[in-house]
């Protein structure tokens, strides 16, 4: 049941077109006036048309920090908001902006409930690039994102973790303003994205939110300094909304890890589970398992912090929970157990370098449509698990002509060409070393 906040004064309802010219002068919306624009959006009376105009009026314009607040409270109460009162341990989540590569969510969410945080994990749209963790865990067989709340509630209480479809119960306004946005040409409204994150997030039970803001031609937000406003604005708002947050600002200029696809991520999210895996993903997961576990209050300084999330990868303690989960989700464990039982592509080709030097830049973006191109299928739009590149060669590495840039997994000879000109163009070789950019960027707490 949506909860109702009792006003002294009765409160007189203002037209749409006024709400809108308030904005788009400037002006700052009361609670009253959100609760009204948010319960006439989820009673349908608001048209299209002006909803449209206040989602242009608010992106030229911003909202304060308070005006966020009250939209994110708003919004996350125009649905269910999951009771996780009965569960003692400490409910925190973590949000990501989406990237190439980016498979720290397949190995935080259990690595966390292996140090005694419980992760209530739905997957948004907004969270992925082009392939998203629900794509990657889709190439387990029998492995299930859909269940309804009592099922969420039910194995975060058992297990401590889940990653799940996002439910249409929760923040059900989120998902109508999210697809004018999407029509409109504001998705980047840095308050929009933070009502919608931390209204969905909250809903979902969490007490504390880590975030993961990436910057980059792998991402989204292209902009660095709208990156780190981003990172920002939500850690700000979730303040004043009383909740505990923490951001990071990270790079995605070329892809996380050494393999973009579904069932080449997963068997590496596996080895970094056992403690293994290139040194980029290692670092970002370590980090963000440190603020996990800190604001969660299993471990108080940095240094313990770093010990406790070690300890569950050396130890196994975060691979065996990660079967747990997925077990629970009725996902088959053996192929995680062998990942040689995973399936594998027919043909294996390398990229090679046109000319000797080192990598100057990559374009993370041309990768993963190169690899979305290889691995589409006409069955129900699903990707196909096997397709995928794998051994990245990374800025600053050195190659000679002729040596791989990546290994391409593919099954259809038809789509090869086409996609070797978004593989091959996303390379750039120089004769210099260029500099070795910085994985994390800025933290905001």
């Amino acid at each position: 049941m949506r909860k109702r906040i009792i006003t002294a004064r009765k409160f007189v309802k203002p037209s749409f077109a006024y709400l809108i010219e308030k904005k788009r002068d400037g002006g700052e919306f009361n609670h009253d006036e959100i609760r009204f624009v948010v319960d006439s959006i989820i009673d349908k009376e608001m048209p299209a048309h002006q909803l449209a105009a206040l989602c242009m009026s608010i992106y030229f314009q911003n909202m304060s920090a308070q005006e966020t607040a009250t939209l994110a409270e708003e919004m996350m109460l125009s649905g269910e908001v999951v009771d996780l009162s009965k569960i003692t341990k400490p409910k925190i989540d973590k949000y990501s902006t989406g990237g190439v590569g980016d498979k720290t969510s397949l190995v935080l969410i259990p690595l966390a409930a292996a140090c005694g945080v419980v992760m209530p994990n739905m997957n948004g749209v907004d969270e992925e690039f082009v392939i998203s963790n629900l794509d990657k865990l889709s190439a387990i067989p029998g492995f299930s994102p859909n269940m309804d709340l009592k099922k969420f509630v039910s194995q975060l209480s058992d297990v401590g973790c889940v990653m799940s479809e996002q439910r249409s119960e929760i923040a059900p306004v989120d998902e109508i303003i999210y697809q004018m946005r999407q029509l409109t040409a504001t998705i980047p409204s840095l308050p929009l994205i933070t009502a919608s994150v931390l209204s969905r997030k909250l809903a979902q039970g969490a007490e504390g939110l880590v975030v993961d803001v990436k910057w980059g031609n792998g991402s989204f937000i292209k902009d660095l300094e709208q990156a780190k406003q981003l990172a920002r604005s939500i850690t700000r708002v979730g303040r004043s909304m009383k909740r505990r947050c923490v951001a990071l600002v990270t790079d995605m200029n070329q892809p996380l890890g050494d393999t973009v696809g579904t069932a080449l991520e997963i068997k590496e999210a596996i080895k970094l589970l056992k403690g293994e895996g290139t040194e980029d993903l290692q670092e970002l997961v370590l980090k963000l398992g440190m603020e996990i576990v800190r604001l969660a209050g299993v471990a108080g300084s940095t240094l313990s912090a770093k010990q406790t999330v070690q300890r569950a990868l050396e130890e196994g303690a975060a691979f065996e929970k990660f079967k747990e989960m997925i077990a629970a989700q009725g996902g088959k464990t053996d192929c995680l157990d062998d990942p040689s039982k995973f399936p594998e592509a027919k043909f294996v080709r390398k990229l090679p370098a046109p000319k000797r030097g080192y990598v100057h830049t990559i374009n993370a973006g041309m990768i993963a449509r190169g690899v979305q191109l290889l691995a589409s299928t006409k069955r129900g739009g699903k990707l196909d698990p096997a397709v995928g590149v794998s051994e990245i060669k990374k800025v600053g590495t050195q190659v000679k002509q002729g040596e791989p840039l990546m290994m391409i997994h593919y099954n259809d000879e038809s789509k090869l060409e086409s996609a070797l000109e978004y593989l091959k163009s996303a390379y750039r070789l120089a004769p210099k070393r260029p500099n070795p950019p910085l994985l994390v960027v800025e933290r905001v707490a």
